[in-house]
């Protein structure tokens, strides 16, 4: 009898333990999970930060007489691209849609850059104050946005490297959490441009 008891009080004590741990573990994944989940909210605020400098900068660019209309026109449409992607945290588990809210971040980033580029051929908008003031807005929230994004990446990483993990797969695997998807170099990128003179 005695032996039966201390069999029992071991089988217990060990489910005791596998509860702990896999509560611990469960745990430590939403923790990550919600990293996860505050980085891309800091990429979207980034991303934000320039769907609404767009439009004063197209209202600046607009004042110069002759300004190339299709350069304008391609970034308005970029711009109206992004905001037509939805870019909730749903968006972080649905690869597809990471896929497709990337391309229209992407095509609004090329076609600012070549606003950019054109508008070297019009000193008189370079001189202006404002322009001069949104291109400062723009340069300082790109840089955030590659700040963002490279944090996001060090958050997924850290969150896909614990769901694939042994033992924490199998509760990862049988709690719900999946990988999620990184944002990737533009293709072609990994080419040096080719600068002649």
């Amino acid at each position: 009898m005695k032996g039966f008891l201390i069999g029992i009080g071991a089988v217990l004590g060990l489910g005791v333990i596998l509860v702990l741990y896999y509560m611990g573990a469960y745990n430590g994944l939403v923790t990550k999970q919600e990293g996860v989940n505050n980085s891309w909210a800091q990429v979207q605020t980034q991303y934000q930060r320039r769907a609404d400098l767009v439009p004063q900068l197209v209202g600046t660019v607009k004042g110069v007489a002759n300004f190339e209309k299709s350069t304008l026109t391609a970034v308005v449409e970029a711009r109206a691209k992004v905001g037509s992607v939805q870019a909730g945290k749903d968006v972080v588990d649905n690869p597809e849609a990471f896929k497709k809210f990337e391309a229209a971040q992407g095509q609004l980033s090329s076609a600012l850059s070549h606003l950019m580029v054109v508008v070297e051929k019009y000193p008189e908008l370079k001189a202006t104050a404002n322009f001069s003031e949104l291109q400062s807005q723009l340069e300082g929230t790109e840089n955030r946005i590659a700040v963002a994004r490279r944090d996001f990446n060090s958050s997924v990483q850290d969150y896909n490297v614990s769901i694939r993990r042994v033992p924490t797969s199998i509760i990862a695997g049988m709690s719900g959490f999946k990988e999620k998807a990184y944002f990737e170099a533009a293709g072609g990128s990994e080419k040096a441009p080719e600068v002649k003179f």
